[in-house]
């Protein structure tokens, strides 16, 4: 993530106590809309304009965290926002995370601690949630003293009337915060006239009071010819359609979850150094490998084709959420075979965090952490044992890559479970924390493991990852950080060129 105190500067804030806005949520037809992609344009747009804006979302669900500088777990996609508004992410933003971890199972974590293993059943029941219900607004009181004003986010639909009682998320959180909520619809997947008539007509007269607006997302075509829409919406609705923002390509934003990654590109290409992130069924912390992607060095493709992960330069083993499941997993479809005959023939694997564990000796779950199988055999290639365990290891930490003291590094852990090299190993650290400690297991250039997410986002790795390539390299490496925010500034001018921002403030100037 972007260093939030340095681009304070960059923008030169001013926090607007002047102009004290409501409360602005983005609530949806349903999921997959592009919420999160708009709240991170508005906390971008009101950085701009002179505010200190700041992400909320009550309740989230995704297998991508990311750890705070106090090292708590939240949802990527508010530690997005908040590196969008340029201020330091923290765990008020996302007070409940739900990382699932299985059909109907998620691992609670609150406050950014790990509160234990829930069935939606059990998670959804009346009983006991006064308690969550205050948890999240405690937190959204405690962020709006200090941010102005908060850019909040629903889940899925605002309008799942069977879940209004246990509504945590949503219009009773709206109606805690008096904000002032903005409907986001998803023109592209068809429908949006009757998801967006039909998710006010389920509103109740007090959800209704809050609901100020449409923005219509993800349009195709020339917008003029939609005009008549516009009216007929606004019509139905009694509320005033505020834009309709074209779908583009040319933005690049962490996505919040890993829904998209099997349409990405799954095939190697000429020209570049292919590098395939091995497509586990409990990927999490995909976003390991944004810098990569963007890197117009390299070709970076999803995979769980043998036969296209045997077309690689580099292989990357990503997190997991079920170490010794995807193991299983992976040895029944051939993936980890073809990984172990690749690394014979040469090519570079890299495991992280779960990925780290796959790769040793074997995987112990005495306590069954994860499942009824008490030890896996991994891949083999580390002279490594894993044993896992119930403590969540969280934190963010600088360390030296390697023997590359001249340059720090920065990243965080999200893992349960320690691995350690087997007695007859020599004792080889991927990298040693400026804390003394020391992470990973490196066996040469192009076989190592390393607990630590975001190593793939210092250009030191980076360059040392490519270096056995490097007559594939005819490109300038990518400057991330510059990337990153030209890329929240494009965002925000393609939102507010499409947005009605007048209205927009006129809207969160009143009271009521």
């Amino acid at each position: 993530m972007l260093n939030n105190l340095d681009q304070e500067e960059t923008y030169k804030m001013t926090d607007r106590k002047d102009s004290k806005l409501r409360p602005f949520m983005l609530g949806g037809t349903g999921s997959d809309v592009g919420k999160s992609i708009v709240a991170t344009a508005f906390c971008r747009i009101f950085l701009q304009d002179g505010y200190r804006p700041a992400p909320f979302k009550a309740q989230n669900m995704a297998l991508n965290s990311f750890i705070t500088a106090d090292g708590l777990e939240i949802g990527r996609a508010q530690a997005v926002q908040a590196e969008a508004a340029v201020v330091p992410c923290q765990t008020d933003m996302n007070p409940i995370l739900l990382k699932p971890t299985g059909n109907k199972s998620s691992q609670l974590v609150l406050n950014g601690k790990v509160a234990g293993n829930q069935s939606a059943q059990s998670y959804f029941r009346k009983e006991g949630r006064s308690e969550l219900r205050k948890a999240v607004n405690d937190a959204f009181d405690r962020l709006a003293t200090n941010y102005n004003p908060i850019v909040m986010e629903g889940a899925g639909s605002i309008a799942e009337i069977n879940l209004r009682e246990v509504d945590l998320v949503n219009m009773s959180m709206a109606i805690h915060a008096n904000a002032a909520v903005v409907l986001v619809a998803d023109i592209d997947r068809g429908g949006v006239f009757a998801s967006i008539y039909g998710t006010v007509m389920l509103m109740t007269p007090q959800e209704r009071k809050h609901l100020k607006g449409v923005i219509i997302n993800k349009f195709r075509g020339d917008i003029k010819l939609f005009e008549s829409g516009i009216k007929i919406i606004e019509d139905l609705c009694k509320i005033p359609v505020l834009g309709v923002i074209p779908h583009y390509t040319d933005i690049h934003i962490e996505e919040e979850d890993s829904v998209t990654l099997e349409t990405k590109s799954r095939l190697a290409t000429e020209g570049k150094i292919n590098i395939v992130v091995v497509l586990l069924k409990h990927l999490s912390n995909y976003t390991d490998f944004n810098v990569l992607e963007r890197d117009p060095r390299v070709h970076l493709f999803y995979s769980n084709n043998t036969e296209e992960i045997k077309k690689a330069d580099i292989i990357l083993i990503p997190g997991t959420k079920n170490t010794i499941s995807d193991l299983y997993e992976i040895r029944k479809n051939g993936v980890a075979q073809s990984i172990i005959k690749a690394h014979k023939n040469g090519v570079t694997v890299v495991g992280i965090c779960g990925g780290y564990q796959m790769m040793g000796l074997e995987v112990c779950d005495t306590n069954q952490v994860e499942g009824e199988i008490k030890r896996f055999p991994g891949l083999n290639l580390l002279p490594v044992i894993t044993e896992l365990g119930d403590e969540k290891v969280t934190r963010q930490v600088e360390f030296n890559f390697l023997d590359q003291t001249q340059a720090h590094c920065k990243g965080y852990e999200i893992h349960m479970g320690t691995t350690s090299p087997t007695e007859e190993a020599n004792d080889s650290p991927v990298n040693r924390k400026l804390d003394g400690t020391t992470d990973g297991y490196f066996l040469n250039e192009k076989c190592f493991g390393t607990y630590i997410h975001g190593i793939l986002d210092n250009s030191s790795v980076i360059e040392y990852l490519l270096a056995p390539y490097s007559e594939k390299l005819n490109a300038e490496p990518l400057d991330i950080e510059a990337f990153k925010n030209q890329q929240y500034d494009k965002l925000a001018a393609h939102v507010r060129k499409h947005v009605d921002m007048e209205l927009v403030y006129k809207i969160l100037k009143e009271t009521e």
